[in-house]
């Protein structure tokens, strides 16, 4: 079977950690994302892939071109205009032929083996498209699925509460024939002016021909920043201990840590796993490294820092005496020493973010900063839960930084002085 991902969109809601790459290839476990998504589809038997690219589609194609993928083949086309998640797939009608093809968007993330137990369970089915549902509590932020015995019976987008009785949602993961493409042929503009595939999907349910199969594992969307740091604890909680880097006598490491060749783990340090340290990292001395951090690749971790739950891209550098706590760091960014990040409210409510220039809740009790690339603070730097620091920006010494920081801009404290005599 052949396999196609959805990988062109701009990434806009997951800014400014996707101002210079693609979602796609920001860090999962210390992999691009869509590495993992790759690695499913080989060991579920795909041996061809097409990737639908198009923002910064040159750094998606040279990352995925250097890996080694085996006996699998990818290929890629670019979507030049973004016309809708059915305009896309439509791209891949040439590659598929007459053959089925997997149809999935490539900001998802899930258990590797749930790819197998689609395919076959659409192989079984007999259906024209097979959709992948996960159970939610509350469906209301997505898609859901209406279904009646094995066949789906409807799509509902972001319904109200109690329009309708499913608790199934739409997983975005499709097993289709060749009937999906004269569905799309038939498709029209949706209110925002985009053709959608769901759209496409109606057409065939009401043909009674669209089956569905429920992932038998975790699944997550990994839309916004804090989804980065969901994927990244699901994945960090299947990893197996790994030591190939250089750990010096009196660090501590204990359950499943992950040190590449190359990395450097010095005495005094304290590592809880599941963590991953990226090759060329240095770590210590005389740190803590909490569950569910990521150091992706060439970052250091001064003396006496503490990291918890957090994602630190490459080339950056976290100075002596800094907290940061269930974070995003982008890439070659640097802590002056005294950087702290706070993570919780004293109320104890959900941190808002300001996404797309909108406040929104990020659901989470406990969120730090998200920060990107080539940000530089001063010492003794403290940053509120939720604040957003954009791509070049910089802070002079000892500011409180409680509002979001504007590209390339330099926050800078006013303090009164005076002296007296003593």
């Amino acid at each position: 079977m052949k396999a196609a991902i959805l990988a062109a969109g701009d990434s806009t809601r997951m800014l400014p950690l996707s101002a210079n790459t693609p979602k796609h290839l920001l860090p999962v476990g210390g992999e691009p994302l869509i590495f993992h998504t790759l690695r499913g589809l080989r060991d579920a038997g795909i041996d061809e892939v097409l990737v639908i690219t198009g923002y910064h589609e040159k750094e998606l194609r040279d990352r995925i071109g250097a890996h080694d993928w085996e006996s699998m083949t990818i290929s890629y086309i670019t979507q030049t205009e973004r016309k809708g998640t059915a305009h896309a797939a439509a791209l891949a009608r040439d590659f598929a032929g007459n053959d089925e093809i997997l149809i999935m968007y490539g900001d998802l993330m899930v258990q590797a083996d749930s790819f197998a137990g689609l395919i076959k369970a659409h192989q079984k089915s007999g259906m024209s498209l097979t959709l992948s549902v996960i159970w939610k509590e509350d469906p209301s932020a997505y898609g859901a699925v209406v279904v009646d015995d094995q066949r789906v019976i409807d799509i509902v987008e972001k319904p109200e509460p109690g329009e309708v009785d499913s608790s199934f949602v739409n997983a975005g993961i499709y097993v289709a024939g060749p009937d999906l493409w004269d569905a799309i042929e038939q498709t029209e503009l949706s209110p925002r002016g985009e053709y959608e595939i769901t759209d496409s999907i109606k057409i065939l349910i009401k043909r009674g021909v669209v089956g569905f199969y429920e992932l038998p594992s975790w699944w997550i969307d990994v839309g916004r920043p804090w989804d980065l740091l969901e994927a990244n604890k699901l994945f960090l909680d299947s990893a197996v201990r790994r030591i190939e880097g250089e750990v010096e006598e009196g660090a501590v490491l204990k359950g499943n840590v992950i040190v590449e060749r190359g990395a450097i783990v010095r005495s005094g340090a304290y590592i809880i796993g599941p963590v991953f340290i990226g090759p060329e990292c240095v770590v210590g001395p005389n740190c803590f490294i909490r569950p569910h951090t990521a150091l992706v690749r060439k970052v250091k971790i001064g003396n006496a820092v503490e990291i918890k739950n957090s994602i630190i891209m490459e080339g950056t550098n976290v100075g002596h005496l800094s907290y940061v706590g269930d974070s995003i760091i982008g890439r070659n960014s640097n802590f002056g020493a005294g950087t702290i990040t706070a993570n919780l409210r004293h109320d104890d409510q959900p941190i808002k973010v300001t996404v797309k220039s909108k406040r929104v809740s990020s659901g989470r009790r406990k969120l730090g900063a998200i920060i990107g690339d080539d940000v530089k603070t001063g010492i003794g730097t403290s940053i509120a839960p939720g604040v957003v620091i954009h791509t070049g920006a910089r802070t002079g010494v000892g500011v409180i930084v409680d509002r979001d920081i504007p590209p390339h801009k330099l926050l800078l404290a006013t303090q009164l002085k005076k002296l007296v005599d003593i």
